[in-house]
């Protein structure tokens, strides 16, 4: 399979390439030239497990790849799951399930795709017999961070920077990133948001100057951000996973839809929901769940999308972003590569650009759109808690308040994207409890309350060294990699 540039002035690649590259040189992101379709199985695809499915899914986008291969990629990826089926489906009552994707070794839904891309990545270095060390340069609302120094950790010929905001990534995702272990890794809190540190990371990644000079050092980079395609791909899978649950449990009939509620920020993993049901997976409508960074929200209500406005720190800090850039690969698939390219171009000089009223019709069609304030989601923690003695954390709670906004009859699946252990203070704020100023305590009492253990992920988190304390301006993020890398 070949993969082609959302902005349409870039050659096409292979799939080994388009892992490696991670962004298009024209600055677009990669998609299938031709979209693949998969002649579900239904009765097949209820007796599959998380790795027959994912081998269904790879080996679909990346035919490069042997089963075997892809078989030993998603075993090795996941055997440090908590859970033996990877995922699990909780039903919530007679109509709403969600999706728990928060069994990794972080705690949320990036250790999917996170855990399997560096052997996606490191295989296609090899097959294509490249000798350069491979910088995975990634930008972070907290999660992704977390996940990637994880996932990379002292992987050969890799090395991994990581940028996250100063302010409004929680006690503990600060202290997963900058406790890691990896000598392969650099850590650094910006003075800004996400969206400032994107901006920057995806300018690095473009700079024709900077890679000169690492090519002359043996470098080139690559991403772990949802611009990468292996990210997207690995998230398709668990849609499909959960699919094929409810099949199993009897909850759906072959061939009936089921629609999907995404929290989501920077739009790659309700992409992936959607790409799914391009593949042929029966799904509904896809709601995007935004908190009060609603950007989103008003923008599949209007077709006007306009970054110019102010920016929230909220109690869901991985949706803390203004700038979704998986949001450009669905304007591609709706409207073509031109409208696109004219449209990012209006984005990057305007901070806004409208769609045309045929590809906002289009986009209505497949998704519905709502958000969430800060009030609003600490009382949906709080009333889920006490109506299904079901814990969730802020992001789910995005979600199931934005999931009550629509009626259906249809079975709902709700996505949720992180533990409530990750967040805990603000889930014992929530639920009316004053949270300690040590965050291990704090766990413990969320433990006591959810009457679960303390994961052991995370149990002896705050006993760690922290090994990264820099705090640098945007302005010096250029000169740090440079000097990070030895340039």
């Amino acid at each position: 399979m070949k993969f082609q540039s959302t902005r349409g002035n870039a050659p096409a690649v292979s799939g080994l390439q388009a892992l490696i590259n991670g962004l298009a040189p024209d600055g677009g992101l990669y998609v299938p030239q031709a979209f693949p379709k998969i002649d579900f199985n239904w009765d097949q695809l209820a007796k599959a497990d998380y790795f027959q499915i994912g081998q269904l899914v790879l080996s679909t986008f990346f035919d490069e790849f042997s089963q075997g291969e892809l078989a030993d990629f998603l075993h090795q990826a996941y055997a440090q799951f908590d859970r033996p089926e990877i995922v699990k489906v909780h039903a919530l009552d007679g109509k709403r399930q969600l999706l728990e994707l928060f069994h990794g070794p972080t705690l949320a839904f990036k250790d999917m795709a996170l855990s399997l891309l560096p052997y996606l990545l490191t295989a296609a270095v090899k097959k294509t017999g490249q000798k350069d060390v491979l910088v995975i340069l990634t930008a972070t609302s907290g999660d992704t961070g977390g996940a990637a120094l994880q996932g990379f950790s002292d992987i050969g010929q890799t090395q991994i920077v990581v940028y996250y905001p100063s302010v409004g990534v929680s006690a503990l995702q600060r202290q997963q990133m900058t406790t890691t272990p990896g000598q392969n890794a650099h850590v650094v809190a910006v003075e800004g948001n996400f969206d400032d540190a994107q901006r920057v990371v995806k300018k690095l990644l473009a700079d024709p100057e900077l890679a000169k000079q690492m090519q002359t050092a043996g470098l080139r980079f690559s991403s772990a951000n949802s611009i990468n395609i292996g990210r997207l791909v690995a998230q398709v899978i668990y849609y499909i996973y959960a699919y094929a649950q409810l099949l199993k449990s009897g909850r759906l009939k072959s061939g009936e839809k089921l629609d999907v509620t995404v929290p989501t920020g920077n739009f790659g993993d309700i992409l992936a929901a959607y790409w799914a049901k391009k593949l042929g997976l029966p799904l509904g409508k896809l709601t995007v769940a935004s908190n009060a960074n609603h950007v989103l929200t008003d923008f599949f209500a209007s077709g006007i999308y306009n970054a110019k406005r102010d920016f929230h720190v909220t109690t869901s800090p991985a949706m803390d972003i203004l700038l979704s850039s998986n949001l450009e690969r669905l304007l591609f698939d709706v409207a073509g590569a031109e409208k696109t390219r004219h449209w990012m171009a209006d984005l990057a000089d305007k901070q806004t650009f409208t769609v045309d009223d045929k590809t906002l019709d289009l986009l209505q069609q497949s998704f519905n759109a709502a958000f969430a304030d800060v009030d609003q989601t600490s009382q949906t923690i709080k009333e889920t808690f006490r109506d299904h003695d079901y814990l969730l954390d802020p992001h789910t709670a995005v979600a199931v308040y934005a999931n009550q906004q629509f009626t259906t009859q249809r079975q709902q699946l709700i996505v949720s994207t992180a533990s409530p252990f990750k967040f805990a203070e603000i889930v014992l704020s929530a639920l009316g409890q004053k949270p300690a100023d040590d965050p291990a305590a704090n766990l413990k009492q969320v433990a006591q309350i959810a009457k679960l253990p303390v994961p052991a992920a995370i149990a002896d988190l705050f006993t760690k060294k922290v090994r990264f304390h820099e705090q640098l301006t945007i302005d010096q993020l250029g000169e740090d990699l440079k000097a990070s890398l030895g340039l």
